[in-house]
């Protein structure tokens, strides 16, 4: 049930942030580079599945450790790690892949996945702890 919980947390805590980042703060910059290859329609299931999978590792190999160890800066530095590997893998193979994949959204992506992984997991982090 506390894993449940935690996993609950994390849920709320990274849907709340990245609805914001997506849906207000980012969206003229990702309709100005990727238009082109954006879908009319998102494919819900997919994006779903990302982010149960995306919390589900910040949970086991950042937060759940850092909870243990009683640790932030153990927190905060395989948070930033997390966010980098795992926004990297998709940025840096489709700039390997896709003509004229514009290096400015990799650049982004990977500020973003670092911030977005460091601010969930030590808001979670926190939050887990009051309760």
């Amino acid at each position: 049930m506390k894993n449940l919980v935690q996993y609950g947390v994390v849920l709320v805590v990274f849907f709340t942030i990245d609805m914001v980042w997506l849906g207000v703060v980012a969206k003229g910059i990702y309709s100005k580079y990727l238009g082109y290859l954006m879908s009319p329609k998102v494919n819900w299931g997919a994006a779903l599945l990302f982010y149960l999978l995306f919390i589900l590792g910040l949970l086991v190999f950042v937060i759940q450790p850092a909870l243990e160890l009683k640790s932030v800066s153990d927190l905060l530095l395989k948070a930033a790690l997390f966010g980098l590997v795992t926004y990297a893998t998709y940025d840096l193979t489709n700039l390997a892949t896709i003509k004229d994949w514009p290096v400015v959204i990799t650049l982004i992506d990977l500020t973003w996945g670092m911030t977005l992984s460091v601010v969930v997991s030590g808001l979670s982090y926190f939050i887990i702890n009051l309760l």
